[in-house]
């Protein structure tokens, strides 16, 4: 059992670093730039630690398909109208073999300034995530890196067929690929032929622009036309080579694995390659990405996933309420939802697919983060997630190109954001060109996840909901206000908070439920309030409310440690 919470920090190298602050909309690589793999210095690693991260997910690191021309590193060029931005999709994997030569500063030896951040990565105390695309790849994938011996995807495959269980890929036989867009005329033309299925499950020659054109979809022994008739004996050729891939990152240091859209993979692969893998490193973890609250339970009981994205569930609700659509009572059922397996949901307030916290779409303002923050990061014993310059206030105003004005920083385009450029300042990770409002909410996120990452109460500790006891209480609004306690041996932490634009003093009543599951001593206690470090006496009692005063936006993580009992145990004589 770890001593530490997992608190993943997410960043794109290719935007974490970049320092260019000429950016234009659809800017090529060559004026826009790209942050690097070097810039991740021990000095910055040990900034990312002080904040409370113990996982960092390099997201964008495997080679992916770009407008950029690295022909003269023997990389083979990509066709423009199939890859979207002119960084292109870190999702529409190359190579599964290889890294990005945009995050290298010497493109020729890419892997080893990757194997050297997995070095300094380590050394600094911190733990290494990998995304691990398994559903599709970029429609011109070829590996050039591959270990020797290592077959290519689709390169036996009988393209006559549809589909057939030892076929890699999936084609629609005797079409052409003929996209409901633009790929050019003469020589610059992109041509397939046959055509593949496309990556989100298109089977037919035919994608929109709003479907993922630029990849196609893998084969796993999964008959989708066939009335969804699974072939898994004998074990699918495509199954051997993705697992092939996992133990491949996993000699290189990986400690985990962010497996992209994993339910689009059947489940018996991951109950297959998951525990092959662990046999070899048992240590690596397993986060799925996964939007179907149906297949929680069945992708981690079978699928043997260690965590997975409760996107539909707490995410939602907290966006829902920050948005004045929904109660804050509701969070009870996030909860509820996945009660017996909540260790194993993995929360956050942005990632690279959401839109940003503070951006119009979404709160508005970086100054709502706490209360959203202290539940996400203190409900359950899961790990929790933040996106680099979250911490920051990062709004994504920007139109950077393909990824147009919506809330979300790119990850299609050359970009570079002007709150990380304020922090990491050319590697000095100083607070000097910070606005104090910025110094304020980092040094707020800090305090929050390094209380996540290392109270017992919430690393270890039992949950209570207080809600059911407080939905017609006077002095607590329960669509704006919830509390909960957490509990791990004599330590007891009662947490309330505001999503309300005013503050307010509440009351919060505390059940016999409560003392008698906890093992709770009623009682005077002086308490500790985590995020403030104030100091004041509380009472625990059934017959008095639990009084504490909330901000606006603001929550309180109250510590107490209990009496123990005075019932004296009896000697054995």
């Amino acid at each position: 059992m770890s001593d530490e919470k997992i608190i993943i920090y997410q960043l794109l190298p290719r935007l974490f670093s970049n320092m260019c602050d000429t950016c234009v909309p659809n800017g090529s690589y060559a004026h826009n730039g790209s942050g690097k793999l070097n810039d991740f210095t021990p000095k910055v690693l040990r900034e990312i630690k002080k904040l409370g991260a113990n996982y960092i997910w390099y997201t964008g690191v495997i080679e992916h398909a770009t407008k950029t021309d690295y022909s003269r590193y023997g990389i083979k060029p990509d066709n423009k109208y199939i890859v979207k931005g002119e960084a292109g999709s870190p999702y529409a994997i190359k190579d599964y073999y290889d890294i990005d030569p945009d995050l290298a500063e010497n493109p020729q030896h890419r892997m080893q300034e990757f194997e050297a951040l997995v070095a300094r990565t380590h050394e600094a105390g911190l733990k290494v995530v990998l995304d691990f695309v398994p559903n599709h790849v970029a429609r011109q994938y070829h590996s050039d890196s591959a270990p020797a011996g290592v077959e290519d995807l689709g390169a036996r495959d009988n393209k006559e067929m549809h589909f057939s269980p030892s076929n890699n890929f999936y084609y629609i036989p005797r079409q052409a690929f003929t996209p409901q867009f633009y790929i050019g005329d003469g020589d610059d033309r992109y041509f397939e032929y046959p055509a593949k299925a496309t990556g989100n499950d298109c089977f037919g020659a035919f994608p929109g622009e709003y479907d993922w054109y630029e990849t196609v979809k893998l084969n796993y022994g999964v008959d989708y036309m066939g009335g969804h008739r699974l072939c898994f004996d004998p074990v699918p050729d495509t199954w051997y080579k993705m697992l092939d891939i996992l133990f491949f990152w996993c000699s290189k240091g990986v400690d985990a694995f962010r497996c992209d859209m994993a339910h689009m993979v059947p489940v018996e692969f991951w109950n297959w390659a998951i525990s092959k893998v662990k046999e070899s490193y048992p240590a690596v973890i397993f986060i799925a990405e996964i939007y179907d609250l149906a297949l929680y339970r069945i992708y981690i009981e079978r699928g043997k996933f260690d965590y997975l994205y409760d996107k539909i569930g707490l995410y939602d609700k907290l966006k829902g309420i920050l948005c004045h659509q929904v109660s804050a009572a509701q969070l009870t059922y996030c909860w509820q939802a996945v009660d017996g397996i909540g260790g194993h949901m993995l929360n956050f307030l942005e990632n690279h697919d959401e839109q940003r916290f503070a951006s119009d779409y979404f709160a508005g303002d970086a100054d709502k983060a706490l209360p959203a923050l202290v539940v996400s990061t203190m409900m359950s014993t899961g790990p929790m997630m933040i996106y680099f310059g979250q911490e920051l206030g990062e709004r994504a105003e920007d139109a950077e190109g393909f990824s147009g004005r919506d809330g979300r920083t790119t990850i299609f385009d050359y970009w570079s954001l002007p709150t990380m450029r304020q922090w990491y300042d050319g590697g000095r990770c100083s607070a000097a060109k910070l606005t104090a409002r910025q110094k304020r909410l980092r040094n707020l996120y800090k305090t929050v996840l390094n209380i996540g990452r290392g109270e017992p109460a919430v690393v270890h500790g039992d949950f209570f909901d207080l809600m059911y006891v407080n939905g017609e209480n006077p002095r607590f609004n329960p669509h704006r206000q919830y509390a909960f306690l957490r509990k791990y041996g004599q330590e007891l932490l009662v947490i309330i908070v505001n999503f309300d634009s005013r503050p307010a003093t509440v009351e919060v009543n505390l059940p016999q439920h409560a003392f008698d599951a906890m093992k709770i001593i009623p009682g005077e206690y002086e308490a500790t309030e985590l995020i403030s470090g104030d100091k004041a006496p509380k009472t625990l009692s059934i017959e008095t409310p639990f009084i504490s005063d909330l901000s606006e936006y603001g929550a309180v993580v109250w510590k107490i440690i209990l009496k123990k009992s005075r019932e004296k145990s009896k000697k054995i004589r």
